[in-house]
Formats: C-alpha cells, structure tokens, sequence
C-alpha cells in the first residue's frame, strides 16, 4: 500500500466551468488545500469513453428508469419508453454534455484526496449544495430545471467518490507516463514528520 499521502483523485472541470473562466479560481481552492496537481489534460474528450467512465449497467439502467417512469406518472405525465431507456438517458444526457465543448481533467495526490476534493466540490446539486463549496458558490443549476429542460444538471466538476473509483477513472483518461512524480515544496511543512530545516 502506498503512503497515505501518496492517495490519487481524479477531477473534470466540466464545459459549463470552462466556458464560464472558473479553472483557475477551481484549481486554486483545490490547491490551497496542500493538494498537489500531479497529471493534467485538456480537451475535447472521447465519447465512447465517457460510456466507460460512468460505468453502468443494465441494473442500475432499470432502477433509475423506473424511478423516472412512476414519477411521471404520478405527476400525469406521458410515458413513453421503457424504464431501461430512462435509465440509459441519463448517461446519454451526461455524455452529450461532457463532450460539448472542452473539458479540465486532473489528478490531484495527497492525503485522503478524495475526500478533500469531493468535500471541497460540495454536493451533486448546486442548488442545495453547501455554501462554501465550489458548486454552492460558483453556479445555481438543479436537478428540477435540468429535468424540465431535459439535461444533464450542469455543475462545474465531476470527482470521484472515493481513492479506489478514483483508480479506475485514471486508468481511463491517463497513462502512468502521463502522472509526474515531484516533490512539492508545501510537503515539508504537510507532511516532515520532525520539519527538519525549517529553522536556519
């Protein structure tokens, strides 16, 4: 097992981050955090990826498309597909956003960097996410206008929701030779066990 501080996230500044010039001011409430930005690419991304990287099955198709179907029709509204393409129109809804326009991805290393940058990021919804968050105050968007516009809720960033889905979403977009191995100055004062040097 690697040490802890050596623990791997994955982030992508959405389309909707990128058109609205918040890269940089993301990436610095990541960076102040003692994270350190260890991969990085640029891009428009594949789409047949993306279909990899949201990793779904038929299971979680049908459970999500039945849920859309009865609230349908407990609000009176038409139904007419089967849950199981409700289901994948959720992932077809966020391929077709995540591949609008260009997109931020990132590795970010350092000690429990999942949590950190999913705590950071804030919750799924903007609209109910908490203030001090990146999505709580950089953008309003929620899952009833998405709905009623039938969209993908448009909320800066995705990250992973933990060290071990982090791995599997690298391995996707980026290539061990793609990571840089550095050291960062704000290490030793992280993370030197006995801050040796820090006096002259």
């Amino acid at each position: 097992m690697p040490h802890p501080k050596k623990e791997r996230t994955f982030v992508i500044i959405k389309p909707d981050g990128v058109q609205r010039g918040l890269v940089g001011e993301i990436i610095q409430r990541y960076e102040r955090t003692g994270l350190k930005l260890v991969g990085m690419r640029f891009g428009v991304a594949d789409e047949k990826k993306f279909w990899v990287h949201y990793n779904k099955d038929d299971a979680w198709f049908l459970k999500k498309g039945t849920k859309i179907a009865e609230d349908k029709k407990a609000n009176g509204l038409p139904s007419d597909k089967e849950p199981l393409e409700y289901g994948k129109d959720i992932i077809r809804q966020l391929v077709k956003f995540m591949t609008s326009g260009p997109v931020l991805m990132m590795v970010w290393e350092g000690n429990q960097a999942a949590l950190v940058i999913k705590k950071i990021t804030g919750d799924t919804e903007p609209a109910t996410s908490d203030v001090g968050t990146i999505r709580g105050d950089l953008t309003l968007d929620s899952y009833n206008i998405a709905a009623v516009d039938d969209r993908a809720v448009r909320n800066l960033i995705h990250c992973s929701e933990s060290a071990e889905e982090a791995a599997r979403e690298i391995a996707i977009w980026f290539t061990d030779a793609e990571m840089t191995e550095y050291r960062h100055i704000n290490e030793q004062i992280l993370y030197d066990v006995n801050l040796d040097g820090i006096l002259e």
